[in-house]
């Protein structure tokens, strides 16, 4: 018989709950009993029992993640600030693709719900909602990231996507941007309401919404370098440029970079790119690229937290909606100045 959770208990002078408590990661447990009761798990080699455990608490300490692509790294990102905090209080997560097909999200969502897991968490690419009443009906309880569908009332983390579309292109107005595209994604919440915040600014800033400056991607987040590049062309390709691009997310914005770079442009003097997500790809760019920030990592954190709120609940807690707000960072990809800055500069010699 392998070593049990009383077998360490009897050894060192201590209840069961103590040694199960500090496997849990529970705060409710000094330092020294802590260290004395993972010193004798290592020396031991104690590996607690998932299965018995899941039958006496009726719990699977496992949280699913539903993405679109695990390849991109705004969703890789909150999966892993996402797997820190749940691993804090014992529960581990499953991460699954559903490469932005609602019929393949649909079939790892069910997978995912024969294991029995705790609660879902998903970034959805679907346009109903349906299947999440289904969820529902099967008492799992789930946190929508990242996407909101319009008649679902459930919790949800992201950014107000309105306001990212503003900021980034009030950004390409500020420094002298005329004929501003817009390289779009998908007809999600995200997709729908970044292109409205860009039009909402266009308009404040006076400048006219040409539809040809509009480029819909109906898949932003799978093969977004390839589908960026071809997007620039097409925008390249008409009789009037744009001399300012906001991309839907940072690989679409890098595609499209690359694909005007190779054409011999100069960014951003000849035409200035701005993504969202702020992935950090600095090292790996000829020109640095500006980004709305839309803080991945707290969205994972606050994902884990309300999923956490939920599991140990014993009512439903209160629905949360919880709204980030994003921060501009510019780099080299936008820093020119506006003839209304040069002006200003002028003078201030003068």
């Amino acid at each position: 018989m392998g070593v049990r959770m009383k077998d360490i208990a009897r050894d060192l002078g201590v209840s069961v709950i103590t040694i199960s408590k500090v496997l849990r990661n529970h705060p409710d447990v000094g330092d020294e009993t802590r260290g004395r009761v993972l010193a004798r798990v290592k020396e031991l080699g104690y590996r607690p029992n998932l299965a018995a455990r899941s039958l006496v608490t009726g719990r699977t300490y496992l949280v699913g993640l539903v993405v679109p692509d695990l390849l991109h790294p705004f969703f890789a990102e909150i999966a892993k600030s996402l797997s820190a905090a749940l691993r804090k209080h014992g529960y581990y997560l499953i991460v699954s693709s559903s490469e932005e097909d609602p019929d393949l999200e649909e079939q790892e969502i069910n997978q995912l719900l024969e294991r029995g897991l705790d609660t879902l968490i998903i970034a959805s690419c679907r346009s109903t909602v349906d299947l999440f009443f289904r969820i529902e009906k099967q008492n799992t309880p789930y946190v929508l990231i990242d996407r909101a569908l319009p008649g679902l009332s459930t919790n949800f983390v992201g950014i107000d996507d309105e306001a990212v579309g503003m900021v980034a292109t009030r950004h390409l107005i500020d420094i002298g941007c005329k004929r501003i595209a817009h390289i779009r994604g998908p007809e999600t919440s995200p997709g729908i309401r970044r292109m409205e915040g860009y039009k909402r600014a266009l308009a404040q800033g006076g400048l006219k919404i040409i539809e040809d400056y509009i480029i819909a991607e109906p898949k932003g987040d799978v093969e977004t370098r390839q589908r960026g590049a071809e997007a620039m062309r097409q925008l390249l390709s008409l009789k009037t440029r744009p001399d300012g691009i906001f991309c839907f997310n940072d690989p679409l914005a890098m595609g499209a970079m690359n694909y005007a770079l190779d054409q011999g442009l100069r960014i951003p003097e000849d035409i200035a790119v701005i993504g969202c997500g702020n992935l950090h790809y600095d090292d790996a760019l000829s020109v640095p690229l500006s980004s709305v920030n839309q803080h991945s990592r707290r969205i994972g954190e606050e994902a884990a937290r309300i999923a956490l709120a939920i599991i140990n609940s014993k009512i439903p807690p209160k629905i949360e909606s919880v709204i980030l707000q994003p921060e501009l960072v510019a780099r080299r990809s936008t820093q020119r100045h506006s003839a209304k800055q040069a002006t200003s500069r002028a003078r201030a010699r003068g």
